[in-house]
Protein backbone atom coordinates (compact mmCIF):
# COMPACT_ATOMS: atom_id res chain seq x y z
CA UNK A 1 0.00 0.00 0.00
CA UNK A 2 1.39 3.40 -0.94
CA UNK A 3 1.86 6.13 1.62
CA UNK A 4 0.19 9.44 0.82
CA UNK A 5 1.87 12.34 2.56
CA UNK A 6 0.43 15.82 2.68
CA UNK A 7 2.45 18.91 3.48
CA UNK A 8 1.69 22.62 3.69
CA UNK A 9 4.23 24.95 2.19
CA UNK A 10 4.42 28.63 1.41
CA UNK A 11 4.90 30.12 -1.97
CA UNK A 12 2.98 30.25 -5.21
CA UNK A 13 3.20 30.06 -8.92
CA UNK A 14 1.05 32.07 -11.30
CA UNK A 15 -0.69 30.25 -14.13
CA UNK A 16 -0.28 32.70 -16.99
CA UNK A 17 -2.81 32.58 -19.79
CA UNK A 18 -0.77 32.88 -22.97
CA UNK A 19 -1.03 31.42 -26.46
CA UNK A 20 0.08 27.81 -26.78
CA UNK A 21 3.76 27.61 -27.73
CA UNK A 22 4.11 31.39 -27.55
CA UNK A 23 7.26 32.99 -26.21
CA UNK A 24 5.32 34.11 -23.15
CA UNK A 25 5.12 30.49 -22.05
CA UNK A 26 8.79 30.77 -21.12
CA UNK A 27 8.60 34.11 -19.35
CA UNK A 28 9.91 34.54 -15.83
CA UNK A 29 7.01 33.98 -13.40
CA UNK A 30 5.78 37.01 -11.52
CA UNK A 31 5.78 37.13 -7.74
CA UNK A 32 2.53 35.96 -6.12
CA UNK A 33 1.11 36.23 -2.63
CA UNK A 34 1.94 33.26 -0.38
CA UNK A 35 -0.41 30.36 -1.03
CA UNK A 36 -0.65 27.02 0.77
CA UNK A 37 -0.20 23.95 -1.43
CA UNK A 38 -0.54 20.32 -0.53
CA UNK A 39 1.57 17.61 -2.11
CA UNK A 40 2.23 13.90 -1.89
CA UNK A 41 4.98 11.41 -2.65
CA UNK A 42 4.83 9.63 -5.98
CA UNK A 43 6.43 6.46 -4.61
CA UNK A 44 6.07 4.11 -1.66
CA UNK A 45 8.16 4.40 1.49
CA UNK A 46 11.62 2.86 1.29
CA UNK A 47 12.38 -0.30 3.23
CA UNK A 48 15.50 -2.40 3.77
CA UNK A 49 17.19 -3.12 0.46
CA UNK A 50 14.59 -1.16 -1.51
CA UNK A 51 14.61 2.50 -2.58
CA UNK A 52 11.81 4.99 -3.03
CA UNK A 53 11.77 7.74 -5.64
CA UNK A 54 12.08 11.31 -4.36
CA UNK A 55 9.38 12.92 -6.52
CA UNK A 56 6.75 15.09 -4.86
CA UNK A 57 3.66 16.10 -6.84
CA UNK A 58 1.33 18.97 -6.02
CA UNK A 59 -2.25 17.90 -5.34
CA UNK A 60 -3.81 21.04 -6.80
CA UNK A 61 -2.43 20.98 -10.35
CA UNK A 62 -3.27 18.40 -13.02
CA UNK A 63 -4.27 19.66 -16.46
CA UNK A 64 -4.76 17.52 -19.54
CA UNK A 65 -3.01 18.46 -22.76
CA UNK A 66 -6.42 18.89 -24.41
CA UNK A 67 -7.62 21.26 -21.70
CA UNK A 68 -4.38 23.23 -21.84
CA UNK A 69 -4.74 23.73 -25.58
CA UNK A 70 -8.41 24.67 -25.24
CA UNK A 71 -7.58 27.30 -22.62
CA UNK A 72 -4.62 28.61 -24.63
CA UNK A 73 -2.69 28.35 -21.37
CA UNK A 74 0.89 27.67 -20.41
CA UNK A 75 1.57 24.85 -17.94
CA UNK A 76 1.84 25.87 -14.32
CA UNK A 77 5.33 25.53 -12.89
CA UNK A 78 8.84 26.57 -13.84
CA UNK A 79 9.71 26.16 -17.52
CA UNK A 80 13.02 25.31 -19.23
CA UNK A 81 13.60 29.02 -19.88
CA UNK A 82 13.10 29.74 -16.17
CA UNK A 83 15.68 27.12 -15.12
CA UNK A 84 18.15 28.25 -17.76
CA UNK A 85 17.75 31.85 -16.62
CA UNK A 86 18.02 31.07 -12.91
CA UNK A 87 21.20 29.04 -13.33
CA UNK A 88 22.78 31.06 -16.19
CA UNK A 89 23.11 28.03 -18.44
CA UNK A 90 24.31 27.85 -22.08
CA UNK A 91 21.56 25.35 -22.89
CA UNK A 92 21.04 26.40 -26.50
CA UNK A 93 24.70 26.08 -27.48
CA UNK A 94 26.20 23.29 -25.33
CA UNK A 95 25.64 19.59 -24.70
CA UNK A 96 26.00 18.12 -28.18
CA UNK A 97 27.75 14.75 -28.08
CA UNK A 98 26.82 14.13 -24.45
CA UNK A 99 24.47 11.40 -23.24
CA UNK A 100 22.63 11.55 -19.93
CA UNK A 101 21.23 8.32 -18.52
CA UNK A 102 18.19 8.24 -16.26
CA UNK A 103 18.04 5.26 -13.89
CA UNK A 104 14.62 4.50 -12.41
CA UNK A 105 12.56 1.48 -11.43
CA UNK A 106 9.66 -0.12 -13.31
CA UNK A 107 8.27 0.85 -16.69
CA UNK A 108 6.82 4.11 -17.97
CA UNK A 109 4.97 2.89 -21.08
CA UNK A 110 4.38 6.38 -22.50
CA UNK A 111 7.78 7.87 -21.61
CA UNK A 112 8.83 8.76 -25.15
CA UNK A 113 5.46 10.18 -26.17
CA UNK A 114 5.18 12.21 -22.96
CA UNK A 115 8.68 13.58 -23.48
CA UNK A 116 7.59 14.65 -26.94
CA UNK A 117 4.67 16.64 -25.51
CA UNK A 118 6.95 18.40 -23.03
CA UNK A 119 9.60 19.31 -25.55
CA UNK A 120 7.04 20.47 -28.11
CA UNK A 121 5.33 22.71 -25.56
CA UNK A 122 8.55 24.56 -24.88
CA UNK A 123 9.97 24.61 -28.39
CA UNK A 124 12.78 22.17 -27.63
CA UNK A 125 14.10 19.98 -30.47
CA UNK A 126 12.48 16.57 -30.80
CA UNK A 127 14.19 13.75 -28.90
CA UNK A 128 12.99 10.40 -30.24
CA UNK A 129 14.13 6.87 -30.85
CA UNK A 130 13.80 7.54 -34.57
CA UNK A 131 16.22 10.49 -34.60
CA UNK A 132 18.71 8.78 -32.27
CA UNK A 133 18.27 11.20 -29.37
CA UNK A 134 16.23 8.93 -27.08
CA UNK A 135 16.73 5.31 -26.10
CA UNK A 136 14.85 3.17 -23.59
CA UNK A 137 16.33 -0.06 -22.25
CA UNK A 138 15.71 -2.51 -19.45
CA UNK A 139 18.23 -3.00 -16.64
CA UNK A 140 20.49 -5.25 -18.72
CA UNK A 141 20.34 -3.02 -21.81
CA UNK A 142 17.62 -4.84 -23.76
CA UNK A 143 15.04 -2.99 -25.80
CA UNK A 144 12.22 -5.41 -25.14
CA UNK A 145 10.78 -7.20 -22.11
CA UNK A 146 10.42 -4.07 -20.02
CA UNK A 147 9.47 -4.18 -16.33
CA UNK A 148 5.93 -3.97 -15.01
CA UNK A 149 4.32 -0.53 -15.10
CA UNK A 150 4.18 1.49 -11.87
CA UNK A 151 2.31 4.78 -11.95
CA UNK A 152 4.37 6.45 -9.22
CA UNK A 153 7.70 5.61 -10.82
CA UNK A 154 6.26 6.61 -14.21
CA UNK A 155 5.76 10.10 -12.75
CA UNK A 156 9.37 10.04 -11.57
CA UNK A 157 10.56 8.99 -15.01
CA UNK A 158 8.67 11.81 -16.73
CA UNK A 159 10.07 14.29 -14.21
CA UNK A 160 13.63 13.12 -14.83
CA UNK A 161 13.36 13.11 -18.61
CA UNK A 162 11.77 16.56 -18.65
CA UNK A 163 14.39 18.12 -16.37
CA UNK A 164 17.34 16.79 -18.36
CA UNK A 165 15.60 18.10 -21.49
CA UNK A 166 14.98 21.49 -19.89
CA UNK A 167 18.61 21.99 -18.93
CA UNK A 168 20.44 20.19 -21.74
CA UNK A 169 18.14 19.97 -24.78
CA UNK A 170 21.08 19.03 -27.01
CA UNK A 171 22.02 16.02 -24.86
CA UNK A 172 20.96 12.53 -25.86
CA UNK A 173 18.97 10.65 -23.22
CA UNK A 174 18.97 6.98 -22.24
CA UNK A 175 16.24 5.73 -19.91
CA UNK A 176 17.31 2.59 -18.02
CA UNK A 177 14.41 0.86 -16.28
CA UNK A 178 15.22 -1.47 -13.38
CA UNK A 179 13.00 -4.50 -12.88
CA UNK A 180 12.14 -3.33 -9.35
CA UNK A 181 13.21 -0.72 -6.81
CA UNK A 182 15.60 -3.08 -5.03
CA UNK A 183 19.15 -1.80 -4.79
CA UNK A 184 20.31 -4.96 -6.56
CA UNK A 185 18.15 -4.21 -9.60
CA UNK A 186 18.76 -0.47 -9.54
CA UNK A 187 22.47 -1.25 -9.26
CA UNK A 188 22.33 -3.51 -12.29
CA UNK A 189 20.62 -0.67 -14.16
CA UNK A 190 23.34 1.72 -12.95
CA UNK A 191 26.06 -0.48 -14.41
CA UNK A 192 24.17 -0.59 -17.71
CA UNK A 193 23.82 3.21 -17.68
CA UNK A 194 27.58 3.56 -17.17
CA UNK A 195 28.15 1.67 -20.42
CA UNK A 196 25.80 3.93 -22.36
CA UNK A 197 26.21 7.47 -21.03
CA UNK A 198 28.60 10.19 -19.85
CA UNK A 199 26.31 11.33 -17.03
CA UNK A 200 23.88 9.33 -14.87
CA UNK A 201 20.98 10.76 -12.84
CA UNK A 202 19.44 8.92 -9.88
CA UNK A 203 16.37 10.31 -8.12
CA UNK A 204 15.85 7.68 -5.45
CA UNK A 205 17.19 6.61 -2.08
CA UNK A 206 16.88 4.52 1.02
CA UNK A 207 18.41 4.62 4.48
CA UNK A 208 22.12 5.38 4.85
CA UNK A 209 24.18 2.36 3.82
CA UNK A 210 27.78 1.34 3.30
CA UNK A 211 29.63 1.48 0.02
CA UNK A 212 30.91 -1.96 0.97
CA UNK A 213 27.36 -3.20 0.24
CA UNK A 214 26.37 -1.21 -2.83
CA UNK A 215 29.28 1.02 -3.79
CA UNK A 216 30.41 -1.09 -6.74
CA UNK A 217 27.25 -0.03 -8.57
CA UNK A 218 28.18 3.67 -8.32
CA UNK A 219 31.97 3.51 -8.67
CA UNK A 220 32.39 4.49 -12.32
CA UNK A 221 35.39 6.80 -12.86
CA UNK A 222 34.93 9.09 -15.83
CA UNK A 223 31.16 9.26 -15.31
CA UNK A 224 29.33 12.06 -13.50
CA UNK A 225 26.71 10.46 -11.25
CA UNK A 226 24.11 12.62 -9.50
CA UNK A 227 21.83 11.45 -6.69
CA UNK A 228 18.98 13.25 -4.92
CA UNK A 229 19.58 13.84 -1.20
CA UNK A 230 16.02 12.98 -0.08
CA UNK A 231 12.79 14.76 0.81
CA UNK A 232 12.36 14.14 4.54
CA UNK A 233 14.47 17.00 5.88
CA UNK A 234 17.58 16.52 8.00
CA UNK A 235 18.90 12.97 7.62
CA UNK A 236 21.01 10.99 5.15
CA UNK A 237 19.93 8.71 2.31
CA UNK A 238 21.91 6.24 0.22
CA UNK A 239 23.17 6.39 -2.53
CA UNK A 240 23.47 10.15 -1.93
CA UNK A 241 25.84 9.24 0.91
CA UNK A 242 28.07 7.16 -1.37
CA UNK A 243 31.67 8.27 -1.77
CA UNK A 244 31.31 7.92 -5.54
CA UNK A 245 28.47 10.30 -6.42
CA UNK A 246 27.48 13.95 -6.44
CA UNK A 247 24.82 14.38 -3.74
CA UNK A 248 22.23 16.98 -4.76
CA UNK A 249 20.27 18.95 -2.17
CA UNK A 250 17.30 21.24 -2.67
CA UNK A 251 16.23 24.88 -2.67
CA UNK A 252 13.18 27.09 -2.99
CA UNK A 253 13.63 29.17 -6.17
CA UNK A 254 11.67 32.37 -6.72
CA UNK A 255 11.88 35.31 -9.11
CA UNK A 256 13.30 38.50 -7.60
CA UNK A 257 14.06 42.10 -8.50
CA UNK A 258 17.82 41.69 -8.07
CA UNK A 259 20.68 41.49 -10.55
CA UNK A 260 20.32 37.73 -10.88
CA UNK A 261 16.54 37.90 -11.28
CA UNK A 262 16.06 35.02 -8.83
CA UNK A 263 16.54 34.23 -5.17
CA UNK A 264 17.05 30.89 -3.41
CA UNK A 265 16.76 29.56 0.12
CA UNK A 266 17.30 26.08 1.50
CA UNK A 267 14.21 23.91 1.04
CA UNK A 268 12.87 22.51 4.30
CA UNK A 269 12.55 18.99 2.88
CA UNK A 270 16.07 18.57 1.49
CA UNK A 271 18.06 15.67 2.95
CA UNK A 272 21.42 16.39 4.59
CA UNK A 273 23.85 15.25 7.24
CA UNK A 274 26.77 12.91 7.82
CA UNK A 275 27.00 9.32 6.67
CA UNK A 276 27.65 6.76 9.39
CA UNK A 277 29.61 4.57 7.00
CA UNK A 278 31.29 6.15 4.00
CA UNK A 279 34.55 8.01 3.49
CA UNK A 280 34.46 11.79 3.12
CA UNK A 281 35.33 13.36 -0.20
CA UNK A 282 38.81 14.87 -0.19
CA UNK A 283 37.29 18.23 -1.16
CA UNK A 284 35.21 18.24 2.01
CA UNK A 285 38.20 18.34 4.34
CA UNK A 286 37.81 21.14 6.89
CA UNK A 287 34.45 22.27 5.50
CA UNK A 288 31.69 20.08 6.82
CA UNK A 289 32.40 19.11 10.43
CA UNK A 290 31.66 15.48 9.47
CA UNK A 291 34.27 12.78 10.03
CA UNK A 292 32.78 10.83 7.12
CA UNK A 293 30.95 11.63 3.90
CA UNK A 294 28.75 14.75 4.19
CA UNK A 295 25.57 15.44 2.19
CA UNK A 296 24.92 17.47 0.05
CA UNK A 297 27.56 18.66 -2.45
CA UNK A 298 25.50 21.03 -4.63
CA UNK A 299 21.79 21.75 -5.04
CA UNK A 300 19.00 23.02 -7.27
CA UNK A 301 15.29 23.79 -7.04
CA UNK A 302 13.27 21.16 -5.15
CA UNK A 303 10.44 22.92 -3.28
CA UNK A 304 7.01 21.86 -4.63
CA UNK A 305 5.77 25.40 -3.93
CA UNK A 306 8.28 26.67 -6.50
CA UNK A 307 8.12 23.49 -8.54
CA UNK A 308 8.58 22.62 -12.19
CA UNK A 309 6.13 21.80 -14.96
CA UNK A 310 6.11 18.12 -15.98
CA UNK A 311 3.97 16.16 -18.43
CA UNK A 312 2.98 12.55 -17.67
CA UNK A 313 -0.01 10.77 -19.19
CA UNK A 314 0.10 7.59 -17.08
CA UNK A 315 -2.83 8.15 -14.74
CA UNK A 316 -1.93 7.63 -11.10
CA UNK A 317 -3.65 8.66 -7.86
CA UNK A 318 -6.21 10.57 -9.89
CA UNK A 319 -3.70 12.73 -11.74
CA UNK A 320 -2.27 12.85 -15.24
CA UNK A 321 -1.30 15.43 -17.82
CA UNK A 322 0.50 18.62 -16.84
CA UNK A 323 1.51 18.65 -13.17
CA UNK A 324 3.86 20.55 -10.86
CA UNK A 325 6.63 18.56 -9.18
CA UNK A 326 9.16 19.18 -6.46
CA UNK A 327 11.49 17.08 -4.37
CA UNK A 328 15.20 16.51 -4.80
CA UNK A 329 14.08 14.32 -7.70
CA UNK A 330 13.92 17.63 -9.56
CA UNK A 331 17.37 18.73 -8.45
CA UNK A 332 19.30 15.56 -9.38
CA UNK A 333 18.41 15.55 -13.11
CA UNK A 334 18.84 19.33 -13.27
CA UNK A 335 22.43 18.92 -12.06
CA UNK A 336 22.91 15.94 -14.39
CA UNK A 337 21.88 18.20 -17.24
CA UNK A 338 24.44 20.80 -16.12
CA UNK A 339 27.14 18.12 -16.14
CA UNK A 340 26.01 17.35 -19.69
CA UNK A 341 26.37 20.99 -20.69
CA UNK A 342 29.85 21.15 -19.12
CA UNK A 343 31.00 18.00 -20.98
CA UNK A 344 33.81 17.37 -18.48
CA UNK A 345 32.74 14.07 -16.93
CA UNK A 346 35.60 12.04 -18.40
CA UNK A 347 38.28 14.25 -16.83
CA UNK A 348 36.88 15.21 -13.41
CA UNK A 349 35.51 13.56 -10.26
CA UNK A 350 32.91 14.52 -7.67
CA UNK A 351 35.41 16.71 -5.83
CA UNK A 352 35.41 19.15 -8.74
CA UNK A 353 32.69 21.48 -7.38
CA UNK A 354 34.76 21.90 -4.19
CA UNK A 355 37.64 23.42 -6.12
CA UNK A 356 35.36 25.55 -8.32
CA UNK A 357 32.80 26.83 -5.83
CA UNK A 358 33.16 30.39 -7.14
CA UNK A 359 31.02 29.22 -10.07
CA UNK A 360 28.08 28.49 -7.78
CA UNK A 361 25.39 30.66 -6.22
CA UNK A 362 25.90 30.36 -2.47
CA UNK A 363 22.58 29.76 -0.69
CA UNK A 364 22.80 31.32 2.77
CA UNK A 365 19.37 31.11 4.39
CA UNK A 366 16.79 28.47 5.23
CA UNK A 367 16.80 25.22 7.21
CA UNK A 368 15.69 21.60 6.91
CA UNK A 369 15.32 20.76 10.61
CA UNK A 370 17.24 20.53 13.88
CA UNK A 371 20.76 19.15 14.26
CA UNK A 372 23.70 19.22 16.66
CA UNK A 373 25.98 21.15 14.28
CA UNK A 374 24.36 24.20 12.71
CA UNK A 375 25.75 23.85 9.21
CA UNK A 376 24.39 20.31 8.84
CA UNK A 377 20.81 21.58 8.73
CA UNK A 378 20.99 25.38 8.30
CA UNK A 379 22.11 27.18 5.16
CA UNK A 380 24.94 29.66 5.59
CA UNK A 381 27.96 31.09 3.85
CA UNK A 382 30.01 28.38 2.17
CA UNK A 383 29.18 24.70 2.49
CA UNK A 384 26.04 23.62 4.35
CA UNK A 385 24.09 20.39 4.45
CA UNK A 386 20.78 21.27 2.74
CA UNK A 387 22.35 23.10 -0.23
CA UNK A 388 25.96 21.94 -0.28
CA UNK A 389 28.24 24.48 -1.93
CA UNK A 390 25.33 26.11 -3.73
CA UNK A 391 23.50 26.05 -7.06
CA UNK A 392 24.82 26.39 -10.63
CA UNK A 393 26.01 29.76 -11.87
CA UNK A 394 26.83 28.56 -15.34
CA UNK A 395 28.78 25.32 -15.81
CA UNK A 396 32.12 26.27 -14.28
CA UNK A 397 31.71 24.09 -11.18
CA UNK A 398 30.95 20.99 -13.24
Amino acid sequence: MRRRVTGTILGGLVLALVPFLSSAANATPQAAPPVSHSFHHSCATARAGVANCDALVRNDVATSETALRAALAAPSGLSPANLQSAYKLPSSSAGSGQTVAIVDAYNAPTAEADLGVYRSQYGLPACTTANGCFKKVNQTGGTSSYPATDGGWAQEISLDLDMVSAVCPNCKIVLVEATSASFANLGTAENTAARLANVISNSYGGSDASDSSYGSYYNHPGKAITVSSGDSGYGVEYPASSHYVTAVGGTSLRSASNSRGWTETAWSGAGSGCSSYNTALSGQSGLTGCSRRAVADVSAVADPATGVAVYDSTAYQGQSGWMVFGGTSVAAPVIAGVYGLAANAASIDNNYPYTHSSSLFDVTSGSNGSCSTTKWCHAGTGWDGPTGLGTPNGTGAF
